[in-house]
């Protein structure tokens, strides 16, 4: 009889054989003499179990729950191929060897940090002839029968910017895998992430309209509340009025999504990587600069969302109404008005939200990460909820500058100021605090705007055919 095996030594203990692969996918003639086992430990039965169901979910395609002998081949040749591209991506010598420096640099450009012993243990895992370096060969052999957990793994399940939407897209754009690319898995993750935003910012418009408010009516001269400023809407315009502002704020999702993501992606042509995952501070020039080209393109759209916000009931008949009104009154330049703090909150904001989030990333994935790279929701929630508080925080005295004048003309008799002098003005009338006005809903509308953005994100992947690992 020919037998196919995989030992795993287990001296002294009592063994069991175990079939890895149903052999009704083979000839009649060879059901007989050809078999996939392997060997294990009795006490290692419920690890080979969760190993078996990977190696499953992997490689079945008619959804029967067993791996028969043509889905098991498939398996192997398409695994192959991805481990492929890892050991391709990790060999930055491209001299068909990977030794622990390479393995530290790539570790690095993701933002996971480890030392050097700890990645000649990696090496030591993998290495057969004890030349501290791994070849193809040796690669492959120990990976075969691994389901894939590495850098794309990663990139995988720690998207964030296209996940949660708290209203702001200042973020740095996620990385997509080059499987994902070539399938063109990226798109509707694009579609899926500007459907949960457009949800995401319906659902959270009241605290937003009156964050905008508060940013600029508020002052030491008028306190405003939150109940005082849910009341003080909903008796000018009805429970209607709670909404204004948000048909532009969510048609600008699509546009701005849009342009960002092929900025991106020239952006990082540009810089002449060929890497498939930029280092950290190359995303956060690349991102930032997308960011800047993005916001340039849609920043009418920015003035539009704020003076609809701030408008009283009956003052204008819609957007095309105010933009009307606004040409006529103001002319062209009043759609850039604030455009210079919005362009310089960019920086603060990416950065930091990069930053935190890499952090938190890099702790878990150092700490926690030991069968696999998937957080799960309730980590992932968190660090996204984090990270874009706090930059948020960093950026926020810019954010109502900008609102601040965005919306002069919708003052009658608030003179003409500029970016330096707002400043001046909110620090000797109001002191530091009067840069943090509306800064309490801002923070309240943060943890359901992430929470229903990823609700709806999931909901909407797995309509586009997006499967999850």
């Amino acid at each position: 009889m020919l037998c196919l095996c995989l030992y795993v030594p287990a001296f002294g203990e009592s063994q069991a054989e175990f079939e890895y692969f149903e052999s009704k996918g083979l000839p009649a003639e060879l059901k007989t003499i050809f078999r996939l086992s392997l060997f294990i430990p009795s006490q290692e039965f419920s690890t080979y179990r969760q190993w078996k169901q990977k190696i499953v979910k992997a490689g079945d395609k008619d959804l029967d729950g067993q791996l028969d002998f043509e889905e098991f081949v498939h398996y192997l040749q398409d695994h192959e191929k991805k481990l492929r591209l890892v050991f391709k991506s990790l060999d930055k010598k491209n001299d068909g060897r990977i030794d622990a420096q390479e393995i530290m640099q790539s570790l690095r450009d993701l933002g996971v940090k480890i030392s050097e012993q700890q990645a000649e243990k990696i090496l030591k895992s993998m290495d057969k002839n004890g030349t501290m370096t791994i070849d193809w060969n040796e690669w492959r052999d120990y990976h075969l029968l691994h389901p894939v957990e590495n850098i794309p793994e990663i990139i995988l399940y720690w998207k964030h910017s296209t996940i949660f939407d708290v209203g702001e897209n200042l973020t740095v754009p996620d990385e997509f895998t080059v499987e994902e690319r070539q399938t063109g898995m990226w798109w509707r993750h694009l579609v899926a992430g500007g459907g949960a935003g457009a949800v995401s910012r319906t659902c959270t418009a009241p605290l937003d309209r009156l964050k905008v408010l508060m940013q600029v009516h508020a002052s030491r001269n008028n306190n405003m509340c939150i109940v005082g400023g849910f009341t003080q809407m909903i008796r000018e315009g009805g429970t209607r009025s709670l909404w204004r502002g948000n048909g532009i704020n969510v048609l600008k999702i699509a546009p701005e999504s849009a342009i960002k993501f092929m900025a991106y992606e020239q952006i990082k042509r540009f810089i002449g990587t060929d890497q498939e995952v930029l280092r950290i501070h190359e995303r956060l020039v690349a991102g930032s600069l997308a960011g800047a080209i993005a916001q340039s393109s849609i920043y009418p759209m920015e003035v539009l969302k704020t003076r609809m916000a701030l408008r009283k009931t009956g003052q204008y008949l819609g957007m095309l109404d105010c933009a009307k009104n606004i040409l006529a009154k103001e002319g062209m330049a009043a759609f850039y008005k604030g455009y210079v703090p919005n362009m310089l909150g960019i920086i603060p904001y990416a950065g930091i939200d990069l930053a935190v989030y890499e952090t938190l990333k890099n702790t878990w994935l150092q700490r926690y990460a030991v069968n696999s790279a998937d957080p799960g929701v309730f980590v992932l929630l968190a660090c996204g909820t984090m990270s874009s508080t706090c930059g948020q925080l960093a950026s926020y005295p810019l954010a109502l500058v900008r609102t601040r004048m965005q919306a002069q003309a919708s003052i009658e008799g608030a003179p003409e100021v500029t970016m330096r002098g707002l400043f001046k003005h909110i620090l000797k009338t109001e002191g530091a605090f009067g840069l943090y006005r509306g800064l309490a809903p801002n923070f309240m509308k943060v943890i359901p705007a992430v929470s229903i953005s990823y609700v709806v994100y999931e909901n909407l992947k797995m309509t586009l055919g997006v499967q999850s690992r």
